[in-house]
């Protein structure tokens, strides 16, 4: 039996009680983003793809402060990066999305109490600056179909309020205005016509507002509240600061400080044709990190399991690079049946698993021996073809010679009744050279 073919039976030995356990798991939204909503600093943000502080607490309960050095390959909003930050224990982050990097350093930077006051102080000037007003002085990004987003009142009055914490910069410190654009992305998203009622984003239908409506006062009203939020949480112990890089994490042994990391827990892109730069598009319009949908385009095809713009044409050409093959015996075939229905997604699902395996291996190269590894991963579902993500996963962590690998189903998703999440678990052991 070859080494591979070893790897897929091992995977299919323990991966049939946990097939067994999935009819059980319910939705567990304390393993959500929304568990995260009134946990400090961990809510400041409604970004859907954040999971849950108690998971990572619960991952991090058994490692010593004094030895641990984590890595989170993929910072996403940057809940391992806090959490580890609040207990004191050395981490290092990494993405390719300057916005999340940015989102993970302002949530991670301790706040003295002179920060703190110079944000609220800057904040009750622009409150009261806040009315719907039209002119020449406001700064409203380049989205497409802006109108789309915000009704012109709305647009106009954040648009002034951008505009003021553009000169507050020229006033007080970065950590103030860090947290004013907080506050603002809290609020300008609140009053926008987006809707997350759905795993993606889309459009609220419009209604008539009532005529006992003012626009002005509501906003304010919500920047009142959003910033009094901000500026409790923001005196929070933060005992350690993180590690923030901008990187490939196919990449990493080139980016990193470190090669010597204890553990590694991370939720990785799931490959489900979900942008997540289409869905941080508002916030990084505003905060000026994207200009264009090129430039949107461009960025999704750096990132693993990118789809949006250009990112998908450039898809439909995609072959793979080198001859290696994915370590998962049925991968030919789920590739095989999701081309019978669309050649693009096939190219899509096996791109994402390419790049996984150059992930695992940089994975491999800066953990040190006994390191432990938790990926919290969704499978995913394209036509009638379930993509068993969690096993994949579980193959790839064993080709690569991680050893005692695990998969534990942990909650239901909210889409598809076949979509679940999933623990996968592994340790690098003490002496192998593949």
């Amino acid at each position: 039996m070859t080494e591979q073919a070893a790897n897929v039976v091992l995977s299919h030995s323990f991966l049939h009680n946990t097939r067994m356990m999935l009819h059980k798991l319910g939705l567990s939204s304390h393993l959500t983003h929304k568990a995260n909503l009134k946990q400090t600093r961990y809510g400041w943000l409604r970004l859907t793809p954040a999971y849950s502080v108690h998971l990572v607490q619960e991952l991090l309960s058994s490692i010593a402060p004094q030895d641990a050095i984590v890595l989170d390959p993929f910072c996403g909003t940057g809940t391992t990066a806090l959490v580890c930050a609040e207990k004191g224990i050395a981490v290092d982050t990494t993405d390719i999305n300057p916005f999340l990097l940015w989102l993970t350093k302002v949530k991670t930077a301790p706040y003295s109490s002179d920060d703190v006051a110079g944000f609220q102080s800057a904040a009750q000037a622009i409150s009261e600056s806040i009315e719907v007003s039209h002119s020449d002085n406001v700064w409203i990004p380049p989205i497409h179909q802006i109108g789309r987003w915000w009704d012109s009142d709305v647009l106009q009055i954040l648009g002034r309020m951008m505009g003021m914490i553009h000169r507050m910069g020229e006033i007080y410190p970065e950590k103030v205005t860090n947290l004013l654009k907080v506050a603002f992305c809290r609020v300008m998203i609140a009053h926008s016509n987006a809707s997350f009622d759905h795993q993606s984003m889309s459009f609220k239908q419009k209604t008539k507002a009532s005529l006992f409506y003012d626009v002005a006062d509501n906003l304010r009203a919500t920047w009142e509240v959003v910033v009094s939020e901000i500026a409790s949480s923001a005196r929070s112990d933060i005992r350690t600061t993180p590690g923030i890089f901008l990187c490939d994490a196919r990449n990493l042994s080139a980016s990193l400080p470190h090669h010597s990391y204890t553990c590694v827990i991370t939720s990785p892109p799931y490959p489900n044709r979900m942008s997540y730069i289409r869905e941080l598009r508002p916030y990084m319009y505003w905060l000026d990190y994207l200009r264009d949908g090129r430039e949107a385009g461009e960025l999704d095809w750096k990132a693993i399991g990118g789809a949006w713009g250009i990112a998908t044409s450039r898809v439909g050409k995609w072959s793979p690079s080198e001859p290696h093959t994915i370590p998962y015996a049925g991968f030919p075939a789920i590739i095989a049946r999701i081309a019978a229905k669309s050649d693009i997604l096939a190219r899509y699902v096996h791109k994402y698993f390419y790049d996984m395996v150059l992930h695992i291996d940089e994975v491999f190269a800066v953990t040190r021996s006994e390191a432990s590894i938790h990926y919290i991963v969704g499978n995913s579902k394209f036509y009638d073809v379930v993509v068993p993500v969690e096993e994949i996963f579980a193959a790839m962590f064993e080709d690569r010679g991680f050893v005692d690998v695990t998969v534990r189903p942990i909650r239901k998703r909210t889409s598809k009744k076949e979509l679940y999440e999933f623990i996968v678990s592994a340790r690098r052991p003490s002496h192998l050279i593949r």
